[in-house]
């Protein structure tokens, strides 16, 4: 199928007209704009990322797991290490993506100072094309008058042919001859700005031919460009997963190394206070206890003698009963 172009079909019938030539300017004036849009996207991008990097990286600074010991304790920290490594990708990633958006930027500014020359040669171009097709249209409209007033000089001599006078006659031929050399020069002067206006034409087409071919690569630079910024844009992202991965697979593989029954062991070496536990506490009753209450000698101390014993009762002496015997009476003989 045969490839269609600008210059090939951004034409007008009317000489004075650039609507086609508007057309293709309208189109690249969108494109950049697209690509001002398409930048814009990237810095606001690039600014997501850095705010979550810098929330990230806060985050992975944060307290998390302080009191843990042993292989959980280390599995955390690789962790919280690997936290603080995927918010540096991703500052990185942000600053990779206001690179990109620097580089359209500058391909932006580049096509618009190339284009401009192309727009003031073809705007001049345009000015005097249509000054002169102004000038042409006049000098017709002159020639044209011209010849109508050289037709009428003509009739009017020929009507007055054999009716006037000599002097007459001689001023009707005088006028007659004035009128035809008038409607000579406007026709000189008319076929000059029609050459004129042809050859201006003809530096036109040329022109119109070249601008097209120049507009056309610029729009083939900007969507190849536009498509390529895109595509490594979605590389970058897609390439951060993979980075964040392998950065969260080290923290996987620490985790892997956590082992349970070590942790355990780890802290009771560490922190053990015995292996005997206490023994039961046994009912005591308390009058049992003071009578079963075993003497104690206290330590002689030199030039002391010992404390007295305490004095002895007999076997049924209800002082000393308990309430559960027999003969136990509160009365006191």
């Amino acid at each position: 199928m045969r490839e269609l172009h600008f210059k090939d079909h951004f034409w007008n019938t009317d000489v004075t007209s650039t609507v086609g030539y508007d057309s293709i300017i309208q189109h690249l004036n969108d494109g950049k704009r697209t690509c001002k849009e398409i930048e814009d996207f990237l810095k606001a991008r690039a600014a997501i990322e850095e705010k979550y990097a810098k929330e990230l990286l806060a985050l992975s600074k944060k307290v998390c797991g302080s009191s843990e010991m042993n292989t959980l304790k280390r599995s955390l920290d690789v962790f919280k290490l690997q936290t603080e490594n995927v918010s540096l990708s991703h500052m990185h990633l942000a600053q990779t993506m206001r690179e990109e958006a620097k580089k359209l930027e500058d391909f932006k500014e580049k096509q618009k100072e190339a284009r401009k020359k192309v727009e003031q040669q073809m705007d001049a171009l345009h000015k005097q094309k249509a000054a002169q097709y102004k000038k042409t249209a006049e000098a017709k409209k002159t020639y044209e008058q011209k010849c109508r007033d050289k037709e009428e000089a003509e009739q009017n001599m020929n009507r007055n042919a054999t009716t006037s006078s000599s002097k007459q006659q001689e001023k009707l031929y005088a006028k007659t001859q004035q009128a035809k050399q008038t409607a000579e020069e406007a026709d000189r002067l008319y076929s000059q700005n029609v050459s004129l206006l042809g050859k201006m034409r003809e530096e036109w087409l040329n022109e119109h031919v070249k601008a097209c071919e120049f507009l056309e690569k610029q729009e083939v630079e900007r969507i190849n460009n536009l498509r390529n910024v895109v595509w490594t844009h979605i590389n970058h992202l897609s390439q951060q997963c993979v980075t964040s991965d392998e950065l969260y697979e080290e923290a996987r593989k620490s985790l892997e190394q956590c082992n349970i029954q070590e942790d355990i062991e780890h802290f009771i070496n560490l922190r053990r206070t015995g292996d005997k536990p206490p023994a039961p506490v046994l009912y005591e009753n308390f009058y049992n206890n003071h009578r079963s209450a075993p003497t104690r000698s206290l330590p002689t101390t030199s030039g002391r003698r010992a404390a007295a014993p305490p004095p002895s009762t007999a076997e049924n002496d209800p002082l000393y009963s308990t309430v559960a015997e027999p003969g136990y009476s509160l009365i006191r003989y």
